[in-house]
């Protein structure tokens, strides 16, 4: 083959070749590197410890205590009675209130000087001759039940009926049985007598009526009310509700446009216009305890059961907060007295008095922004419109 000899110009395009040819190696190699580096796994985080195990709660500490004077040394805040029984036996016919009262000055103080054993099912409700006895627990004054079989794991087999309830339920029994709250929605909803099935102006039990709008396919007894007192709240002027008082129940003999009921029970007289509710379940739980509200409460009674005029003991009250104030079976409230000002003797002013206690109310039954309450103790005559708040506070336990 001859030799050849390369022209300037061909050099040069030989030299441009090859730079380029290089450049394109150095990109690839920096791609690959990087298609390397960007397609790695990147390694998880290592898994965290795992929590330590929660440790049991030590076992409560409980030493009997010999007399009176030691329980008063170690019960600061309680309003601990002088001569509070260092044991007592739970007898049929007590009530929860009763006994915190034979402990207690305040017998809202309850939860803080029961202990409630962890291993005890149900541990807030006492039955009839269990032995309560005053120990400490943990360094601190509480009573508890007086039987090492109770203070250890075990299930009571009481039926809860038997459990003492919180308050006198012959106070109350009427009652649970009588008014309810009602909107005015729920009113107007109701099915209502038309009229009687004989020549009456007024009907009772075994009489027959007719109801107009009574709805297809519900239930065939109803209770029969008559709508009350309208409840206002005495400060702001909202309508909390309507007072529903049973005149008795009536069951469905024929359906229609108006229904033919009979009046199965009655408690007052049925008038032309009643209206017709569900009945209620039968769900008065009496085994709450006695405690102070969660939070804070200001007030008034705006009615008492009955239409007296002078509110005492076991009187039942109806009071402007309910379930939307945070109020629940068991809640505890004081009465406070409201005077009205008085003239100065000295002067064309009026003086304005303070409030004045005057008695306890427990509430037992609780609607959205009504409640009623029976009066436990009383010290002064209280009135509708005095008002009602947190029991005084008794220091920290």
């Amino acid at each position: 083959m001859g030799k050849y000899t390369a022209s300037p110009h061909a050099v040069d395009l030989a030299r441009a070749a090859l730079r380029a040819a290089a450049a394109l190696a150095l990109a690839a190699a920096a791609g690959c590197a990087s298609t390397s580096s960007s397609s790695s796994v990147t390694a998880p985080p290592p898994a965290p410890a795992a929590a330590p195990a929660e440790q049991p709660a030590a076992p409560a500490t409980i030493e009997p205590i010999a007399d009176s004077s030691q329980a008063a040394e170690t019960a600061s805040g309680l309003s601990l009675r002088q001569d509070a029984p260092l044991r007592y036996v739970v007898k049929k016919g007590d009530t929860l209130w009763g006994v915190a009262a034979y402990y207690l000055h305040d017998p809202w103080q309850w939860p803080h000087l029961w202990y409630a054993n962890p291993q005890i099912k149900n541990p807030h409700l006492i039955y009839p001759g269990e032995r309560l006895t005053l120990v400490r627990v943990d360094g601190r004054t509480r009573l508890a039940l007086d039987n090492t079989e109770r203070l250890s794991p075990h299930v009571r087999e009481e039926p809860l009926a038997q459990a003492i309830p919180a308050i006198p339920i012959d106070a109350i029994r009427e009652f649970l049985h009588g008014p309810r709250v009602v909107t005015r929605d729920e009113i107007n909803a109701a099915p209502y007598v038309v009229a009687f099935t004989s020549e009456h102006v007024v009907a009772g039990q075994a009489n027959g009526i007719f109801v107009k709008n009574l709805p297809d396919g519900g239930a065939p007894n109803w209770s029969v009310v008559r709508i009350g007192e309208t409840y206002t709240d005495p400060d702001t002027g909202e309508a909390l509700g309507f007072e529903a008082i049973p005149d008795g129940e009536a069951e469905l003999r024929q359906k229609g446009q108006p229904a033919t009921m009979m009046l199965t029970a009655s408690t007052e007289e049925v008038l032309i216009g009643d209206r017709l509710l569900p009945i209620e379940n039968e769900d008065f739980k009496a085994a709450f305890y006695p405690h102070p509200p969660a939070g804070n409460i200001d007030g008034r009674i705006i009615s008492v059961y009955g239409g007296v005029g002078q509110i005492a003991q076991y009187q039942i009250v109806a009071i402007n907060r309910g379930r939307r104030e945070g109020l629940d079976p068991g809640t505890v409230l004081s009465i406070f007295k409201v005077r009205a000002p008085v003239a100065d003797p000295y002067g064309n002013s009026r003086v304005a008095l303070p409030d004045q206690p005057a008695g306890v109310v427990l509430v037992f039954k609780v609607s959205e922004r009504v409640s009623y309450a029976l009066v436990m103790s009383n010290t002064l005559p209280a009135h509708v419109l005095d008002k009602v708040k947190n029991p005084a506070a008794a220091g920290s336990y």
